[in-house]
């Protein structure tokens, strides 16, 4: 088995960050994910392409670190949280006022049972009316920041179920980041997208390199373990197979290179060796990282994740 590699994080000035918490991001991840990056990112222009942003901490990142970007595409099924992003680039103005209006009701209300109720009732609201991308915007964001742990969770019918969170002082409207995120979503072409990962393909750019970073629904490492259920949409081993299909079906170009995060079966199962079959050919590693989303807090901590990639470079340790 590889050695987990150490981190060797380039330094940049991190103003852009997520602007929702989201189970999977790649925050914690980032130095280890920058020292696997291809050389050929720093010597030509390139488009970023993510198909599954989720959060969005690898595409800030990404974002502020190279100034070659020529082009953006970023994509993810969940509907509500690509809307989100469209408003972030358009109208964040608006956003803030609405946050803004939502924080101070919030935090007026004393009682733990009075913000549960105020919780339930916005809850509701994002489930059943007729809101426009705005109010639906501003309610994902303040949902996530109230709710258990910060979790997005649809139950079959498509309804937002996380339950209520009990956090004493939560940031609803951080006017900072959602600026910054703003201006960063400007500061580039970008085309932003809601569906399958396979619609990016038709936005390859031609004419020069296109880098893929790929953060899918982890496989779980155990049937108890098991939370990939961000929308009511099922990512199981069969998409994990389509995903490998399309990524070879990348690599049959000369310009795209692709990096891939998943989970390390094979830490918990030394027989489970279903993503190196897989992926048998390209690049294996393993890293570290931390699983924060477990019921019990004993079960949580350093685990290995794979890196998978078209492409080698050496890593600086």
């Amino acid at each position: 088995m590889t050695e987990p590699l150490l981190n060797t994080m380039t330094q940049i000035n991190y103003n852009a960050k997520p602007f929702l918490k989201w189970v999977g991001g790649k925050r914690q991840l980032l130095s280890q994910l920058d020292a696997m990056l291809p050389k050929e990112l720093y010597k030509e222009n390139f488009t970023y392409i993510e198909p599954f942003v989720g959060g969005g901490a690898m595409y800030f990142y990404m974002m502020q670190k190279f100034p070659n970007i020529r082009k953006v595409v970023i994509n993810d099924i969940n509907k509500r949280l690509i809307d989100a992003y469209r408003i972030i680039k358009d109208d964040v103005e608006g956003l803030v006022l609405i946050l803004s209006n939502l924080q101070n009701d919030y935090m007026s209300l004393k009682s733990e049972e009075s913000r549960k109720e105020y919780y339930l009732l916005q809850r509701d609201r994002f489930n059943n009316s007729n809101l426009d991308l705005l109010e639906t915007t501003s309610l994902l964001i303040f949902l996530n920041r109230t709710c258990f742990n910060g979790l997005y969770r649809e139950n079959s019918k498509g309804k937002f179920n996380v339950p209520f969170g009990r956090y004493a002082n939560p940031a609803i409207c951080n006017k900072e980041v959602l600026y910054a995120d703003s201006e960063l979503l400007n500061k580039k072409e970008i085309v932003i997208l809601n569906g399958n990962f396979t619609n990016t393909f038709e936005h390859l750019d031609d004419k020069s390199l296109n880098f893929f970073y790929f953060d899918p629904p982890y496989r779980p490492l155990s049937t108890t373990s098991s939370f990939n259920s961000f929308v009511k949409e099922d990512f199981n081993d069969d998409s994990q197979r389509e995903l490998a299909d399309f990524c070879r079906k990348l690599s049959l170009k000369d310009n795209v290179l692709w990096m891939l995060s998943n989970a390390d079966c094979s830490s918990k199962n030394p027989e489970d060796t279903f993503f190196e079959t897989l992926y048998e050919g390209n690049d294996i590693q393993r890293v570290y990282a931390t699983r924060a989303v477990n019921a019990n807090p004993n079960k949580r901590g350093k685990l290995t994740e794979l890196l998978i990639r078209n492409y080698t470079t050496k890593i600086t340790i």
